[in-house]
């Protein structure tokens, strides 16, 4: 054409070019395409409006479910949509490669995408070849969605943000594989960076900028577009303020892309390359689906970093420390979340100072104390919440010089009156124990907790019956009896909350047993028992013996130990020589019958390993015997001593009852028909020795029985 001549039309410069045009509708699903496309597309060559199911026929399978892709991408970065499409016969062979390139445009209206573009064919690059890589074929695209899968799986799994980055850093993308990565966060107003591979060490210091900085990042982070330089020299032209942080690096090709996560961008990812990339419309897509994974992987690496430094939190400020150590004392505590959600719950411990000691000082000091150990109903940030108001509150009541008594008694008041719905009302189980180091002697109130268990210093355990009441927040007016026990040197204590005992699909009695055995078992310090007994109930083994309930009903472990010093422990390992007495001691009231049946039990596990279980059977009846003689002749309550020595030449067991009646009893020979009387004969007949001995105001009667060393002796 000469100059000065008006330019051919359009259509017709298309045509000579071999390049068609077509116009896609979504919403009505029609595809418009003049005569060269129709050509292209394996169709008469003359304009036609088509259906996309017409069109669907003509492309390979793989390419067509590639296009929905390639949109969204063009549309969410505001760039040209390209992708190459293998076009096929009836046979379902392939005829020709074309090349789409169109300008996608999203109605929100309609819902719909609306694309005009053109059609050209294009030569199929050998394989090897240089142009090859950047070809979309079939096998490229498979490598590709396996490569989605794994990276996908390997940052679901990932739970920290060091774990997410190191997980960025192994990826392998098909075909090219940046070789520096580089994650940018924001912090208020400047740019910073989370982590990054493959820089020399230091080379994040550059990183901290305003986000007004002409920075490609900052950019990424202010727009939330990606940003694709494919050469130092494109790198240079569009930021060359910042061009000289990025050249000493010697790379070629970067690619900068916005994490977003919930509609926030979050921060960049930096993927840097050694060769040129020319990020063809499939590479962007890759690049842009990891960027997509990524950013919700960091998300929820936050999310769980921030709950989990929430809990820990938590935990120090209501968890109080053990600090120096008690006199005479030795103190161990525990505390293990169920693992679930807010890694914090209703359970709780505390160690509380009293006033007045016998040595006029704090508990550091060698004067009294109080361990408190509780379970506020719940396992939530409600329970959380009121497990740090009670804390708070039984420190008070405690610090003001009230009994056990008194102390649980307040606090059930108090946490009965912090619910305003009734509906919302919640209840905590509590164990409260007034400790004297000197003596040895504790005071314990419980409601509604877990009873006490003592370990002897020679491994015997014994579950010491205390009298308890409701728990806390039920009964405002409710009252709770205090329990006198003794802690003898050598022995240990330990309370804890019915989480360490029902994990595991445990109820009570099975649930002991379990850590009866811990505790009979160990030969460590007590640190090691602590662990021994956690590991009892969330080690591995614990899965393979479950309970007889049918879920593991998981809760949250607190436990207190608690052990006298002086005589040998059995808690180290220097503790050889066996101790020299076994001891335990009950209040049978005159209100309360039944408890005669705790001592019988408790008289059993204090002759657990007797070696004649007729002796065993012959004590057990004779005091139940004593204990109901003194219930049914007189008016005061009975206190029970039971004592096992081992004097070298064998051991033996002494059982003394004690009351306050004047009266001091006979033998007596009772008639076939009486029905009483026979309580002294069967003392005389079974014991070995025995006697009564005055006692001030009252009386005790006691007897002995010698173990026999073969365990087949008389009974």
């Amino acid at each position: 054409m000469r100059t000065g001549e008006p330019l051919p039309a359009l259509g017709d410069v298309l045509a000579a070019l071999g390049t068609g045009v077509w116009h896609w509708d979504t919403a009505s699903g029609e595809v418009t395409v003049d005569a060269v496309a129709a050509g292209l597309l394996g169709l008469p060559e003359e304009p036609a409006t088509l259906t996309e199911a017409q069109v669907r026929s003509r492309f390979h399978p793989v390419d067509w479910n590639e296009i929905t892709g390639i949109i969204q991408l063009a549309v969410a970065e505001g760039t040209l949509a390209e992708v190459r499409i293998r076009i096929m016969d009836d046979q379902n062979n392939v005829v020709r490669v074309v090349r789409s390139r169109s300008k996608p445009i999203y109605d929100s209206d309609r819902t719909a995408y609306v694309l005009t573009g053109t059609l050209q064919e294009v030569t199929e690059p050998a394989p090897g070849t240089p142009a090859a890589r950047s070809a979309v074929t079939g096998d490229w695209r498979r490598s590709r969605e396996a490569f989605l899968l794994d990276a996908g799986r390997a940052l679901a799994e990932a739970r920290s943000t060091q774990e997410v980055l190191r997980v960025a850093a192994n990826l392998s993308m098909p075909g090219f594989t940046p070789d520096g990565l580089a994650v940018f966060g924001v912090e208020g107003d400047r740019l910073t960076i989370i982590g990054h591979h493959g820089h020399e060490p230091g080379a994040d210091s550059p990183f901290y900028m305003p986000l007004d900085t002409d920075y490609p990042a900052a950019e990424v982070v202010r727009t939330g577009r990606a940003v694709y330089l494919s050469s130092p020299e494109e790198y240079k032209a569009r930021y060359p303020l910042t061009w000289p942080l990025a050249q000493r690096f010697g790379r070629q090709s970067w690619a900068f892309l916005p994490l977003t996560a919930s509609g926030h961008t979050m921060g960049a990812w930096l993927a840097a390359f050694t060769y040129p990339v020319a990020f063809t419309p499939d590479e962007r897509s890759v690049l842009t689906t990891v960027a997509r994974m990524l950013a919700q992987a960091l998300s929820r690496a936050g999310t769980a970093e921030t709950e989990k430094e929430l809990t820990e939190g938590l935990q120090r400020t209501m968890m109080p420390k053990l600090g120096p150590g008690i006199p005479g004392m030795d103190v161990t505590a525990r505390y293990v979340p169920t693992g679930g959600g807010l890694q914090v719950g209703g359970d709780w411990y505390d160690v509380i100072p009293l006033p007045g000691g016998a040595s006029g000082t704090t508990a550091s000091g060698g004067g009294r104390f109080a361990l408190v150990i509780g379970d506020v109903q719940g396992h939530d940030v409600r329970a959380a919440g009121l497990m740090g108001q009670l804390r708070i509150a039984l420190r008070a009541y405690a610090s003001e010089g009230h009994r056990p008594d008194a102390v649980l008694s307040r606090a059930s008041r108090f946490l009965h009156g912090i619910g305003e719905d009734p509906a919302e009302l919640r209840f905590a189980t509590c164990l409260y124990a007034e400790v004297d180091p000197v003596t040895g002697v504790l005071e314990v109130a419980r409601a509604g907790h877990p009873e006490p268990v003592i370990r002897m210093a020679d491994g015997t355990v014994l579950t010491r019956p205390t009298e308890g009441g409701l728990p806390l927040g039920i009964d405002p007016d409710a009252d709770y009896p205090t329990t006198r026990l003794i802690l003898e040197p050598g022995e240990t204590l330990l309370i804890c909350t019915d989480g360490l005992i029902e994990t595991g699909g445990h109820d009570l009695d099975t649930g002991w047993q379990r850590l009866r055995e811990i505790l009979e078992r160990h030969t460590g310090t007590q640190e090691e028992l602590a662990d021994a007994l956690v590991q009892a109930v969330h080690g591995p083994s614990s899965h393979h013996t479950t309970g007889p309930l049918a879920d593991r009903r998981e809760d949250d472990i607190a436990l207190l130990l608690l052990t006298r010093q002086g005589a040998a422990c059995g808690c180290g390992a220097d503790d050889t020589a066996p101790p020299q007495v076994r001891r335990t001691a009950l209040t049978v009231a005159q209100a309360e019958p039944e408890r005669v049946s705790v001592a019988r039990q408790q008289l059993r596990e204090l002759l657990h390993d007797w070696n004649a279980p007729d002796q065993v059977d012959t004590a057990v009846l004779l005091l139940s015997e004593m204990l109901t003689n003194v219930l049914v002749h007189t008016d005061s309550d009975a206190l029970l001593l039971a004592e096992v020595t081992d004097g070298g030449d064998g051991r033996r067991i002494r059982i003394e009852v004690t009351d306050t009646g004047d009266d001091l009893p006979h033998p007596r020979r009772p008639g076939e028909l009486a029905s009483s009387g026979r309580g002294l004969l069967l003392i005389e007949l079974l014991a070995h020795t025995w006697g009564v001995a005055p006692r001030g105001r009252g009386k005790s009667i006691w007897f002995e029985l010698y173990e026999p060393k073969n365990g087949d002796g008389p009974g």
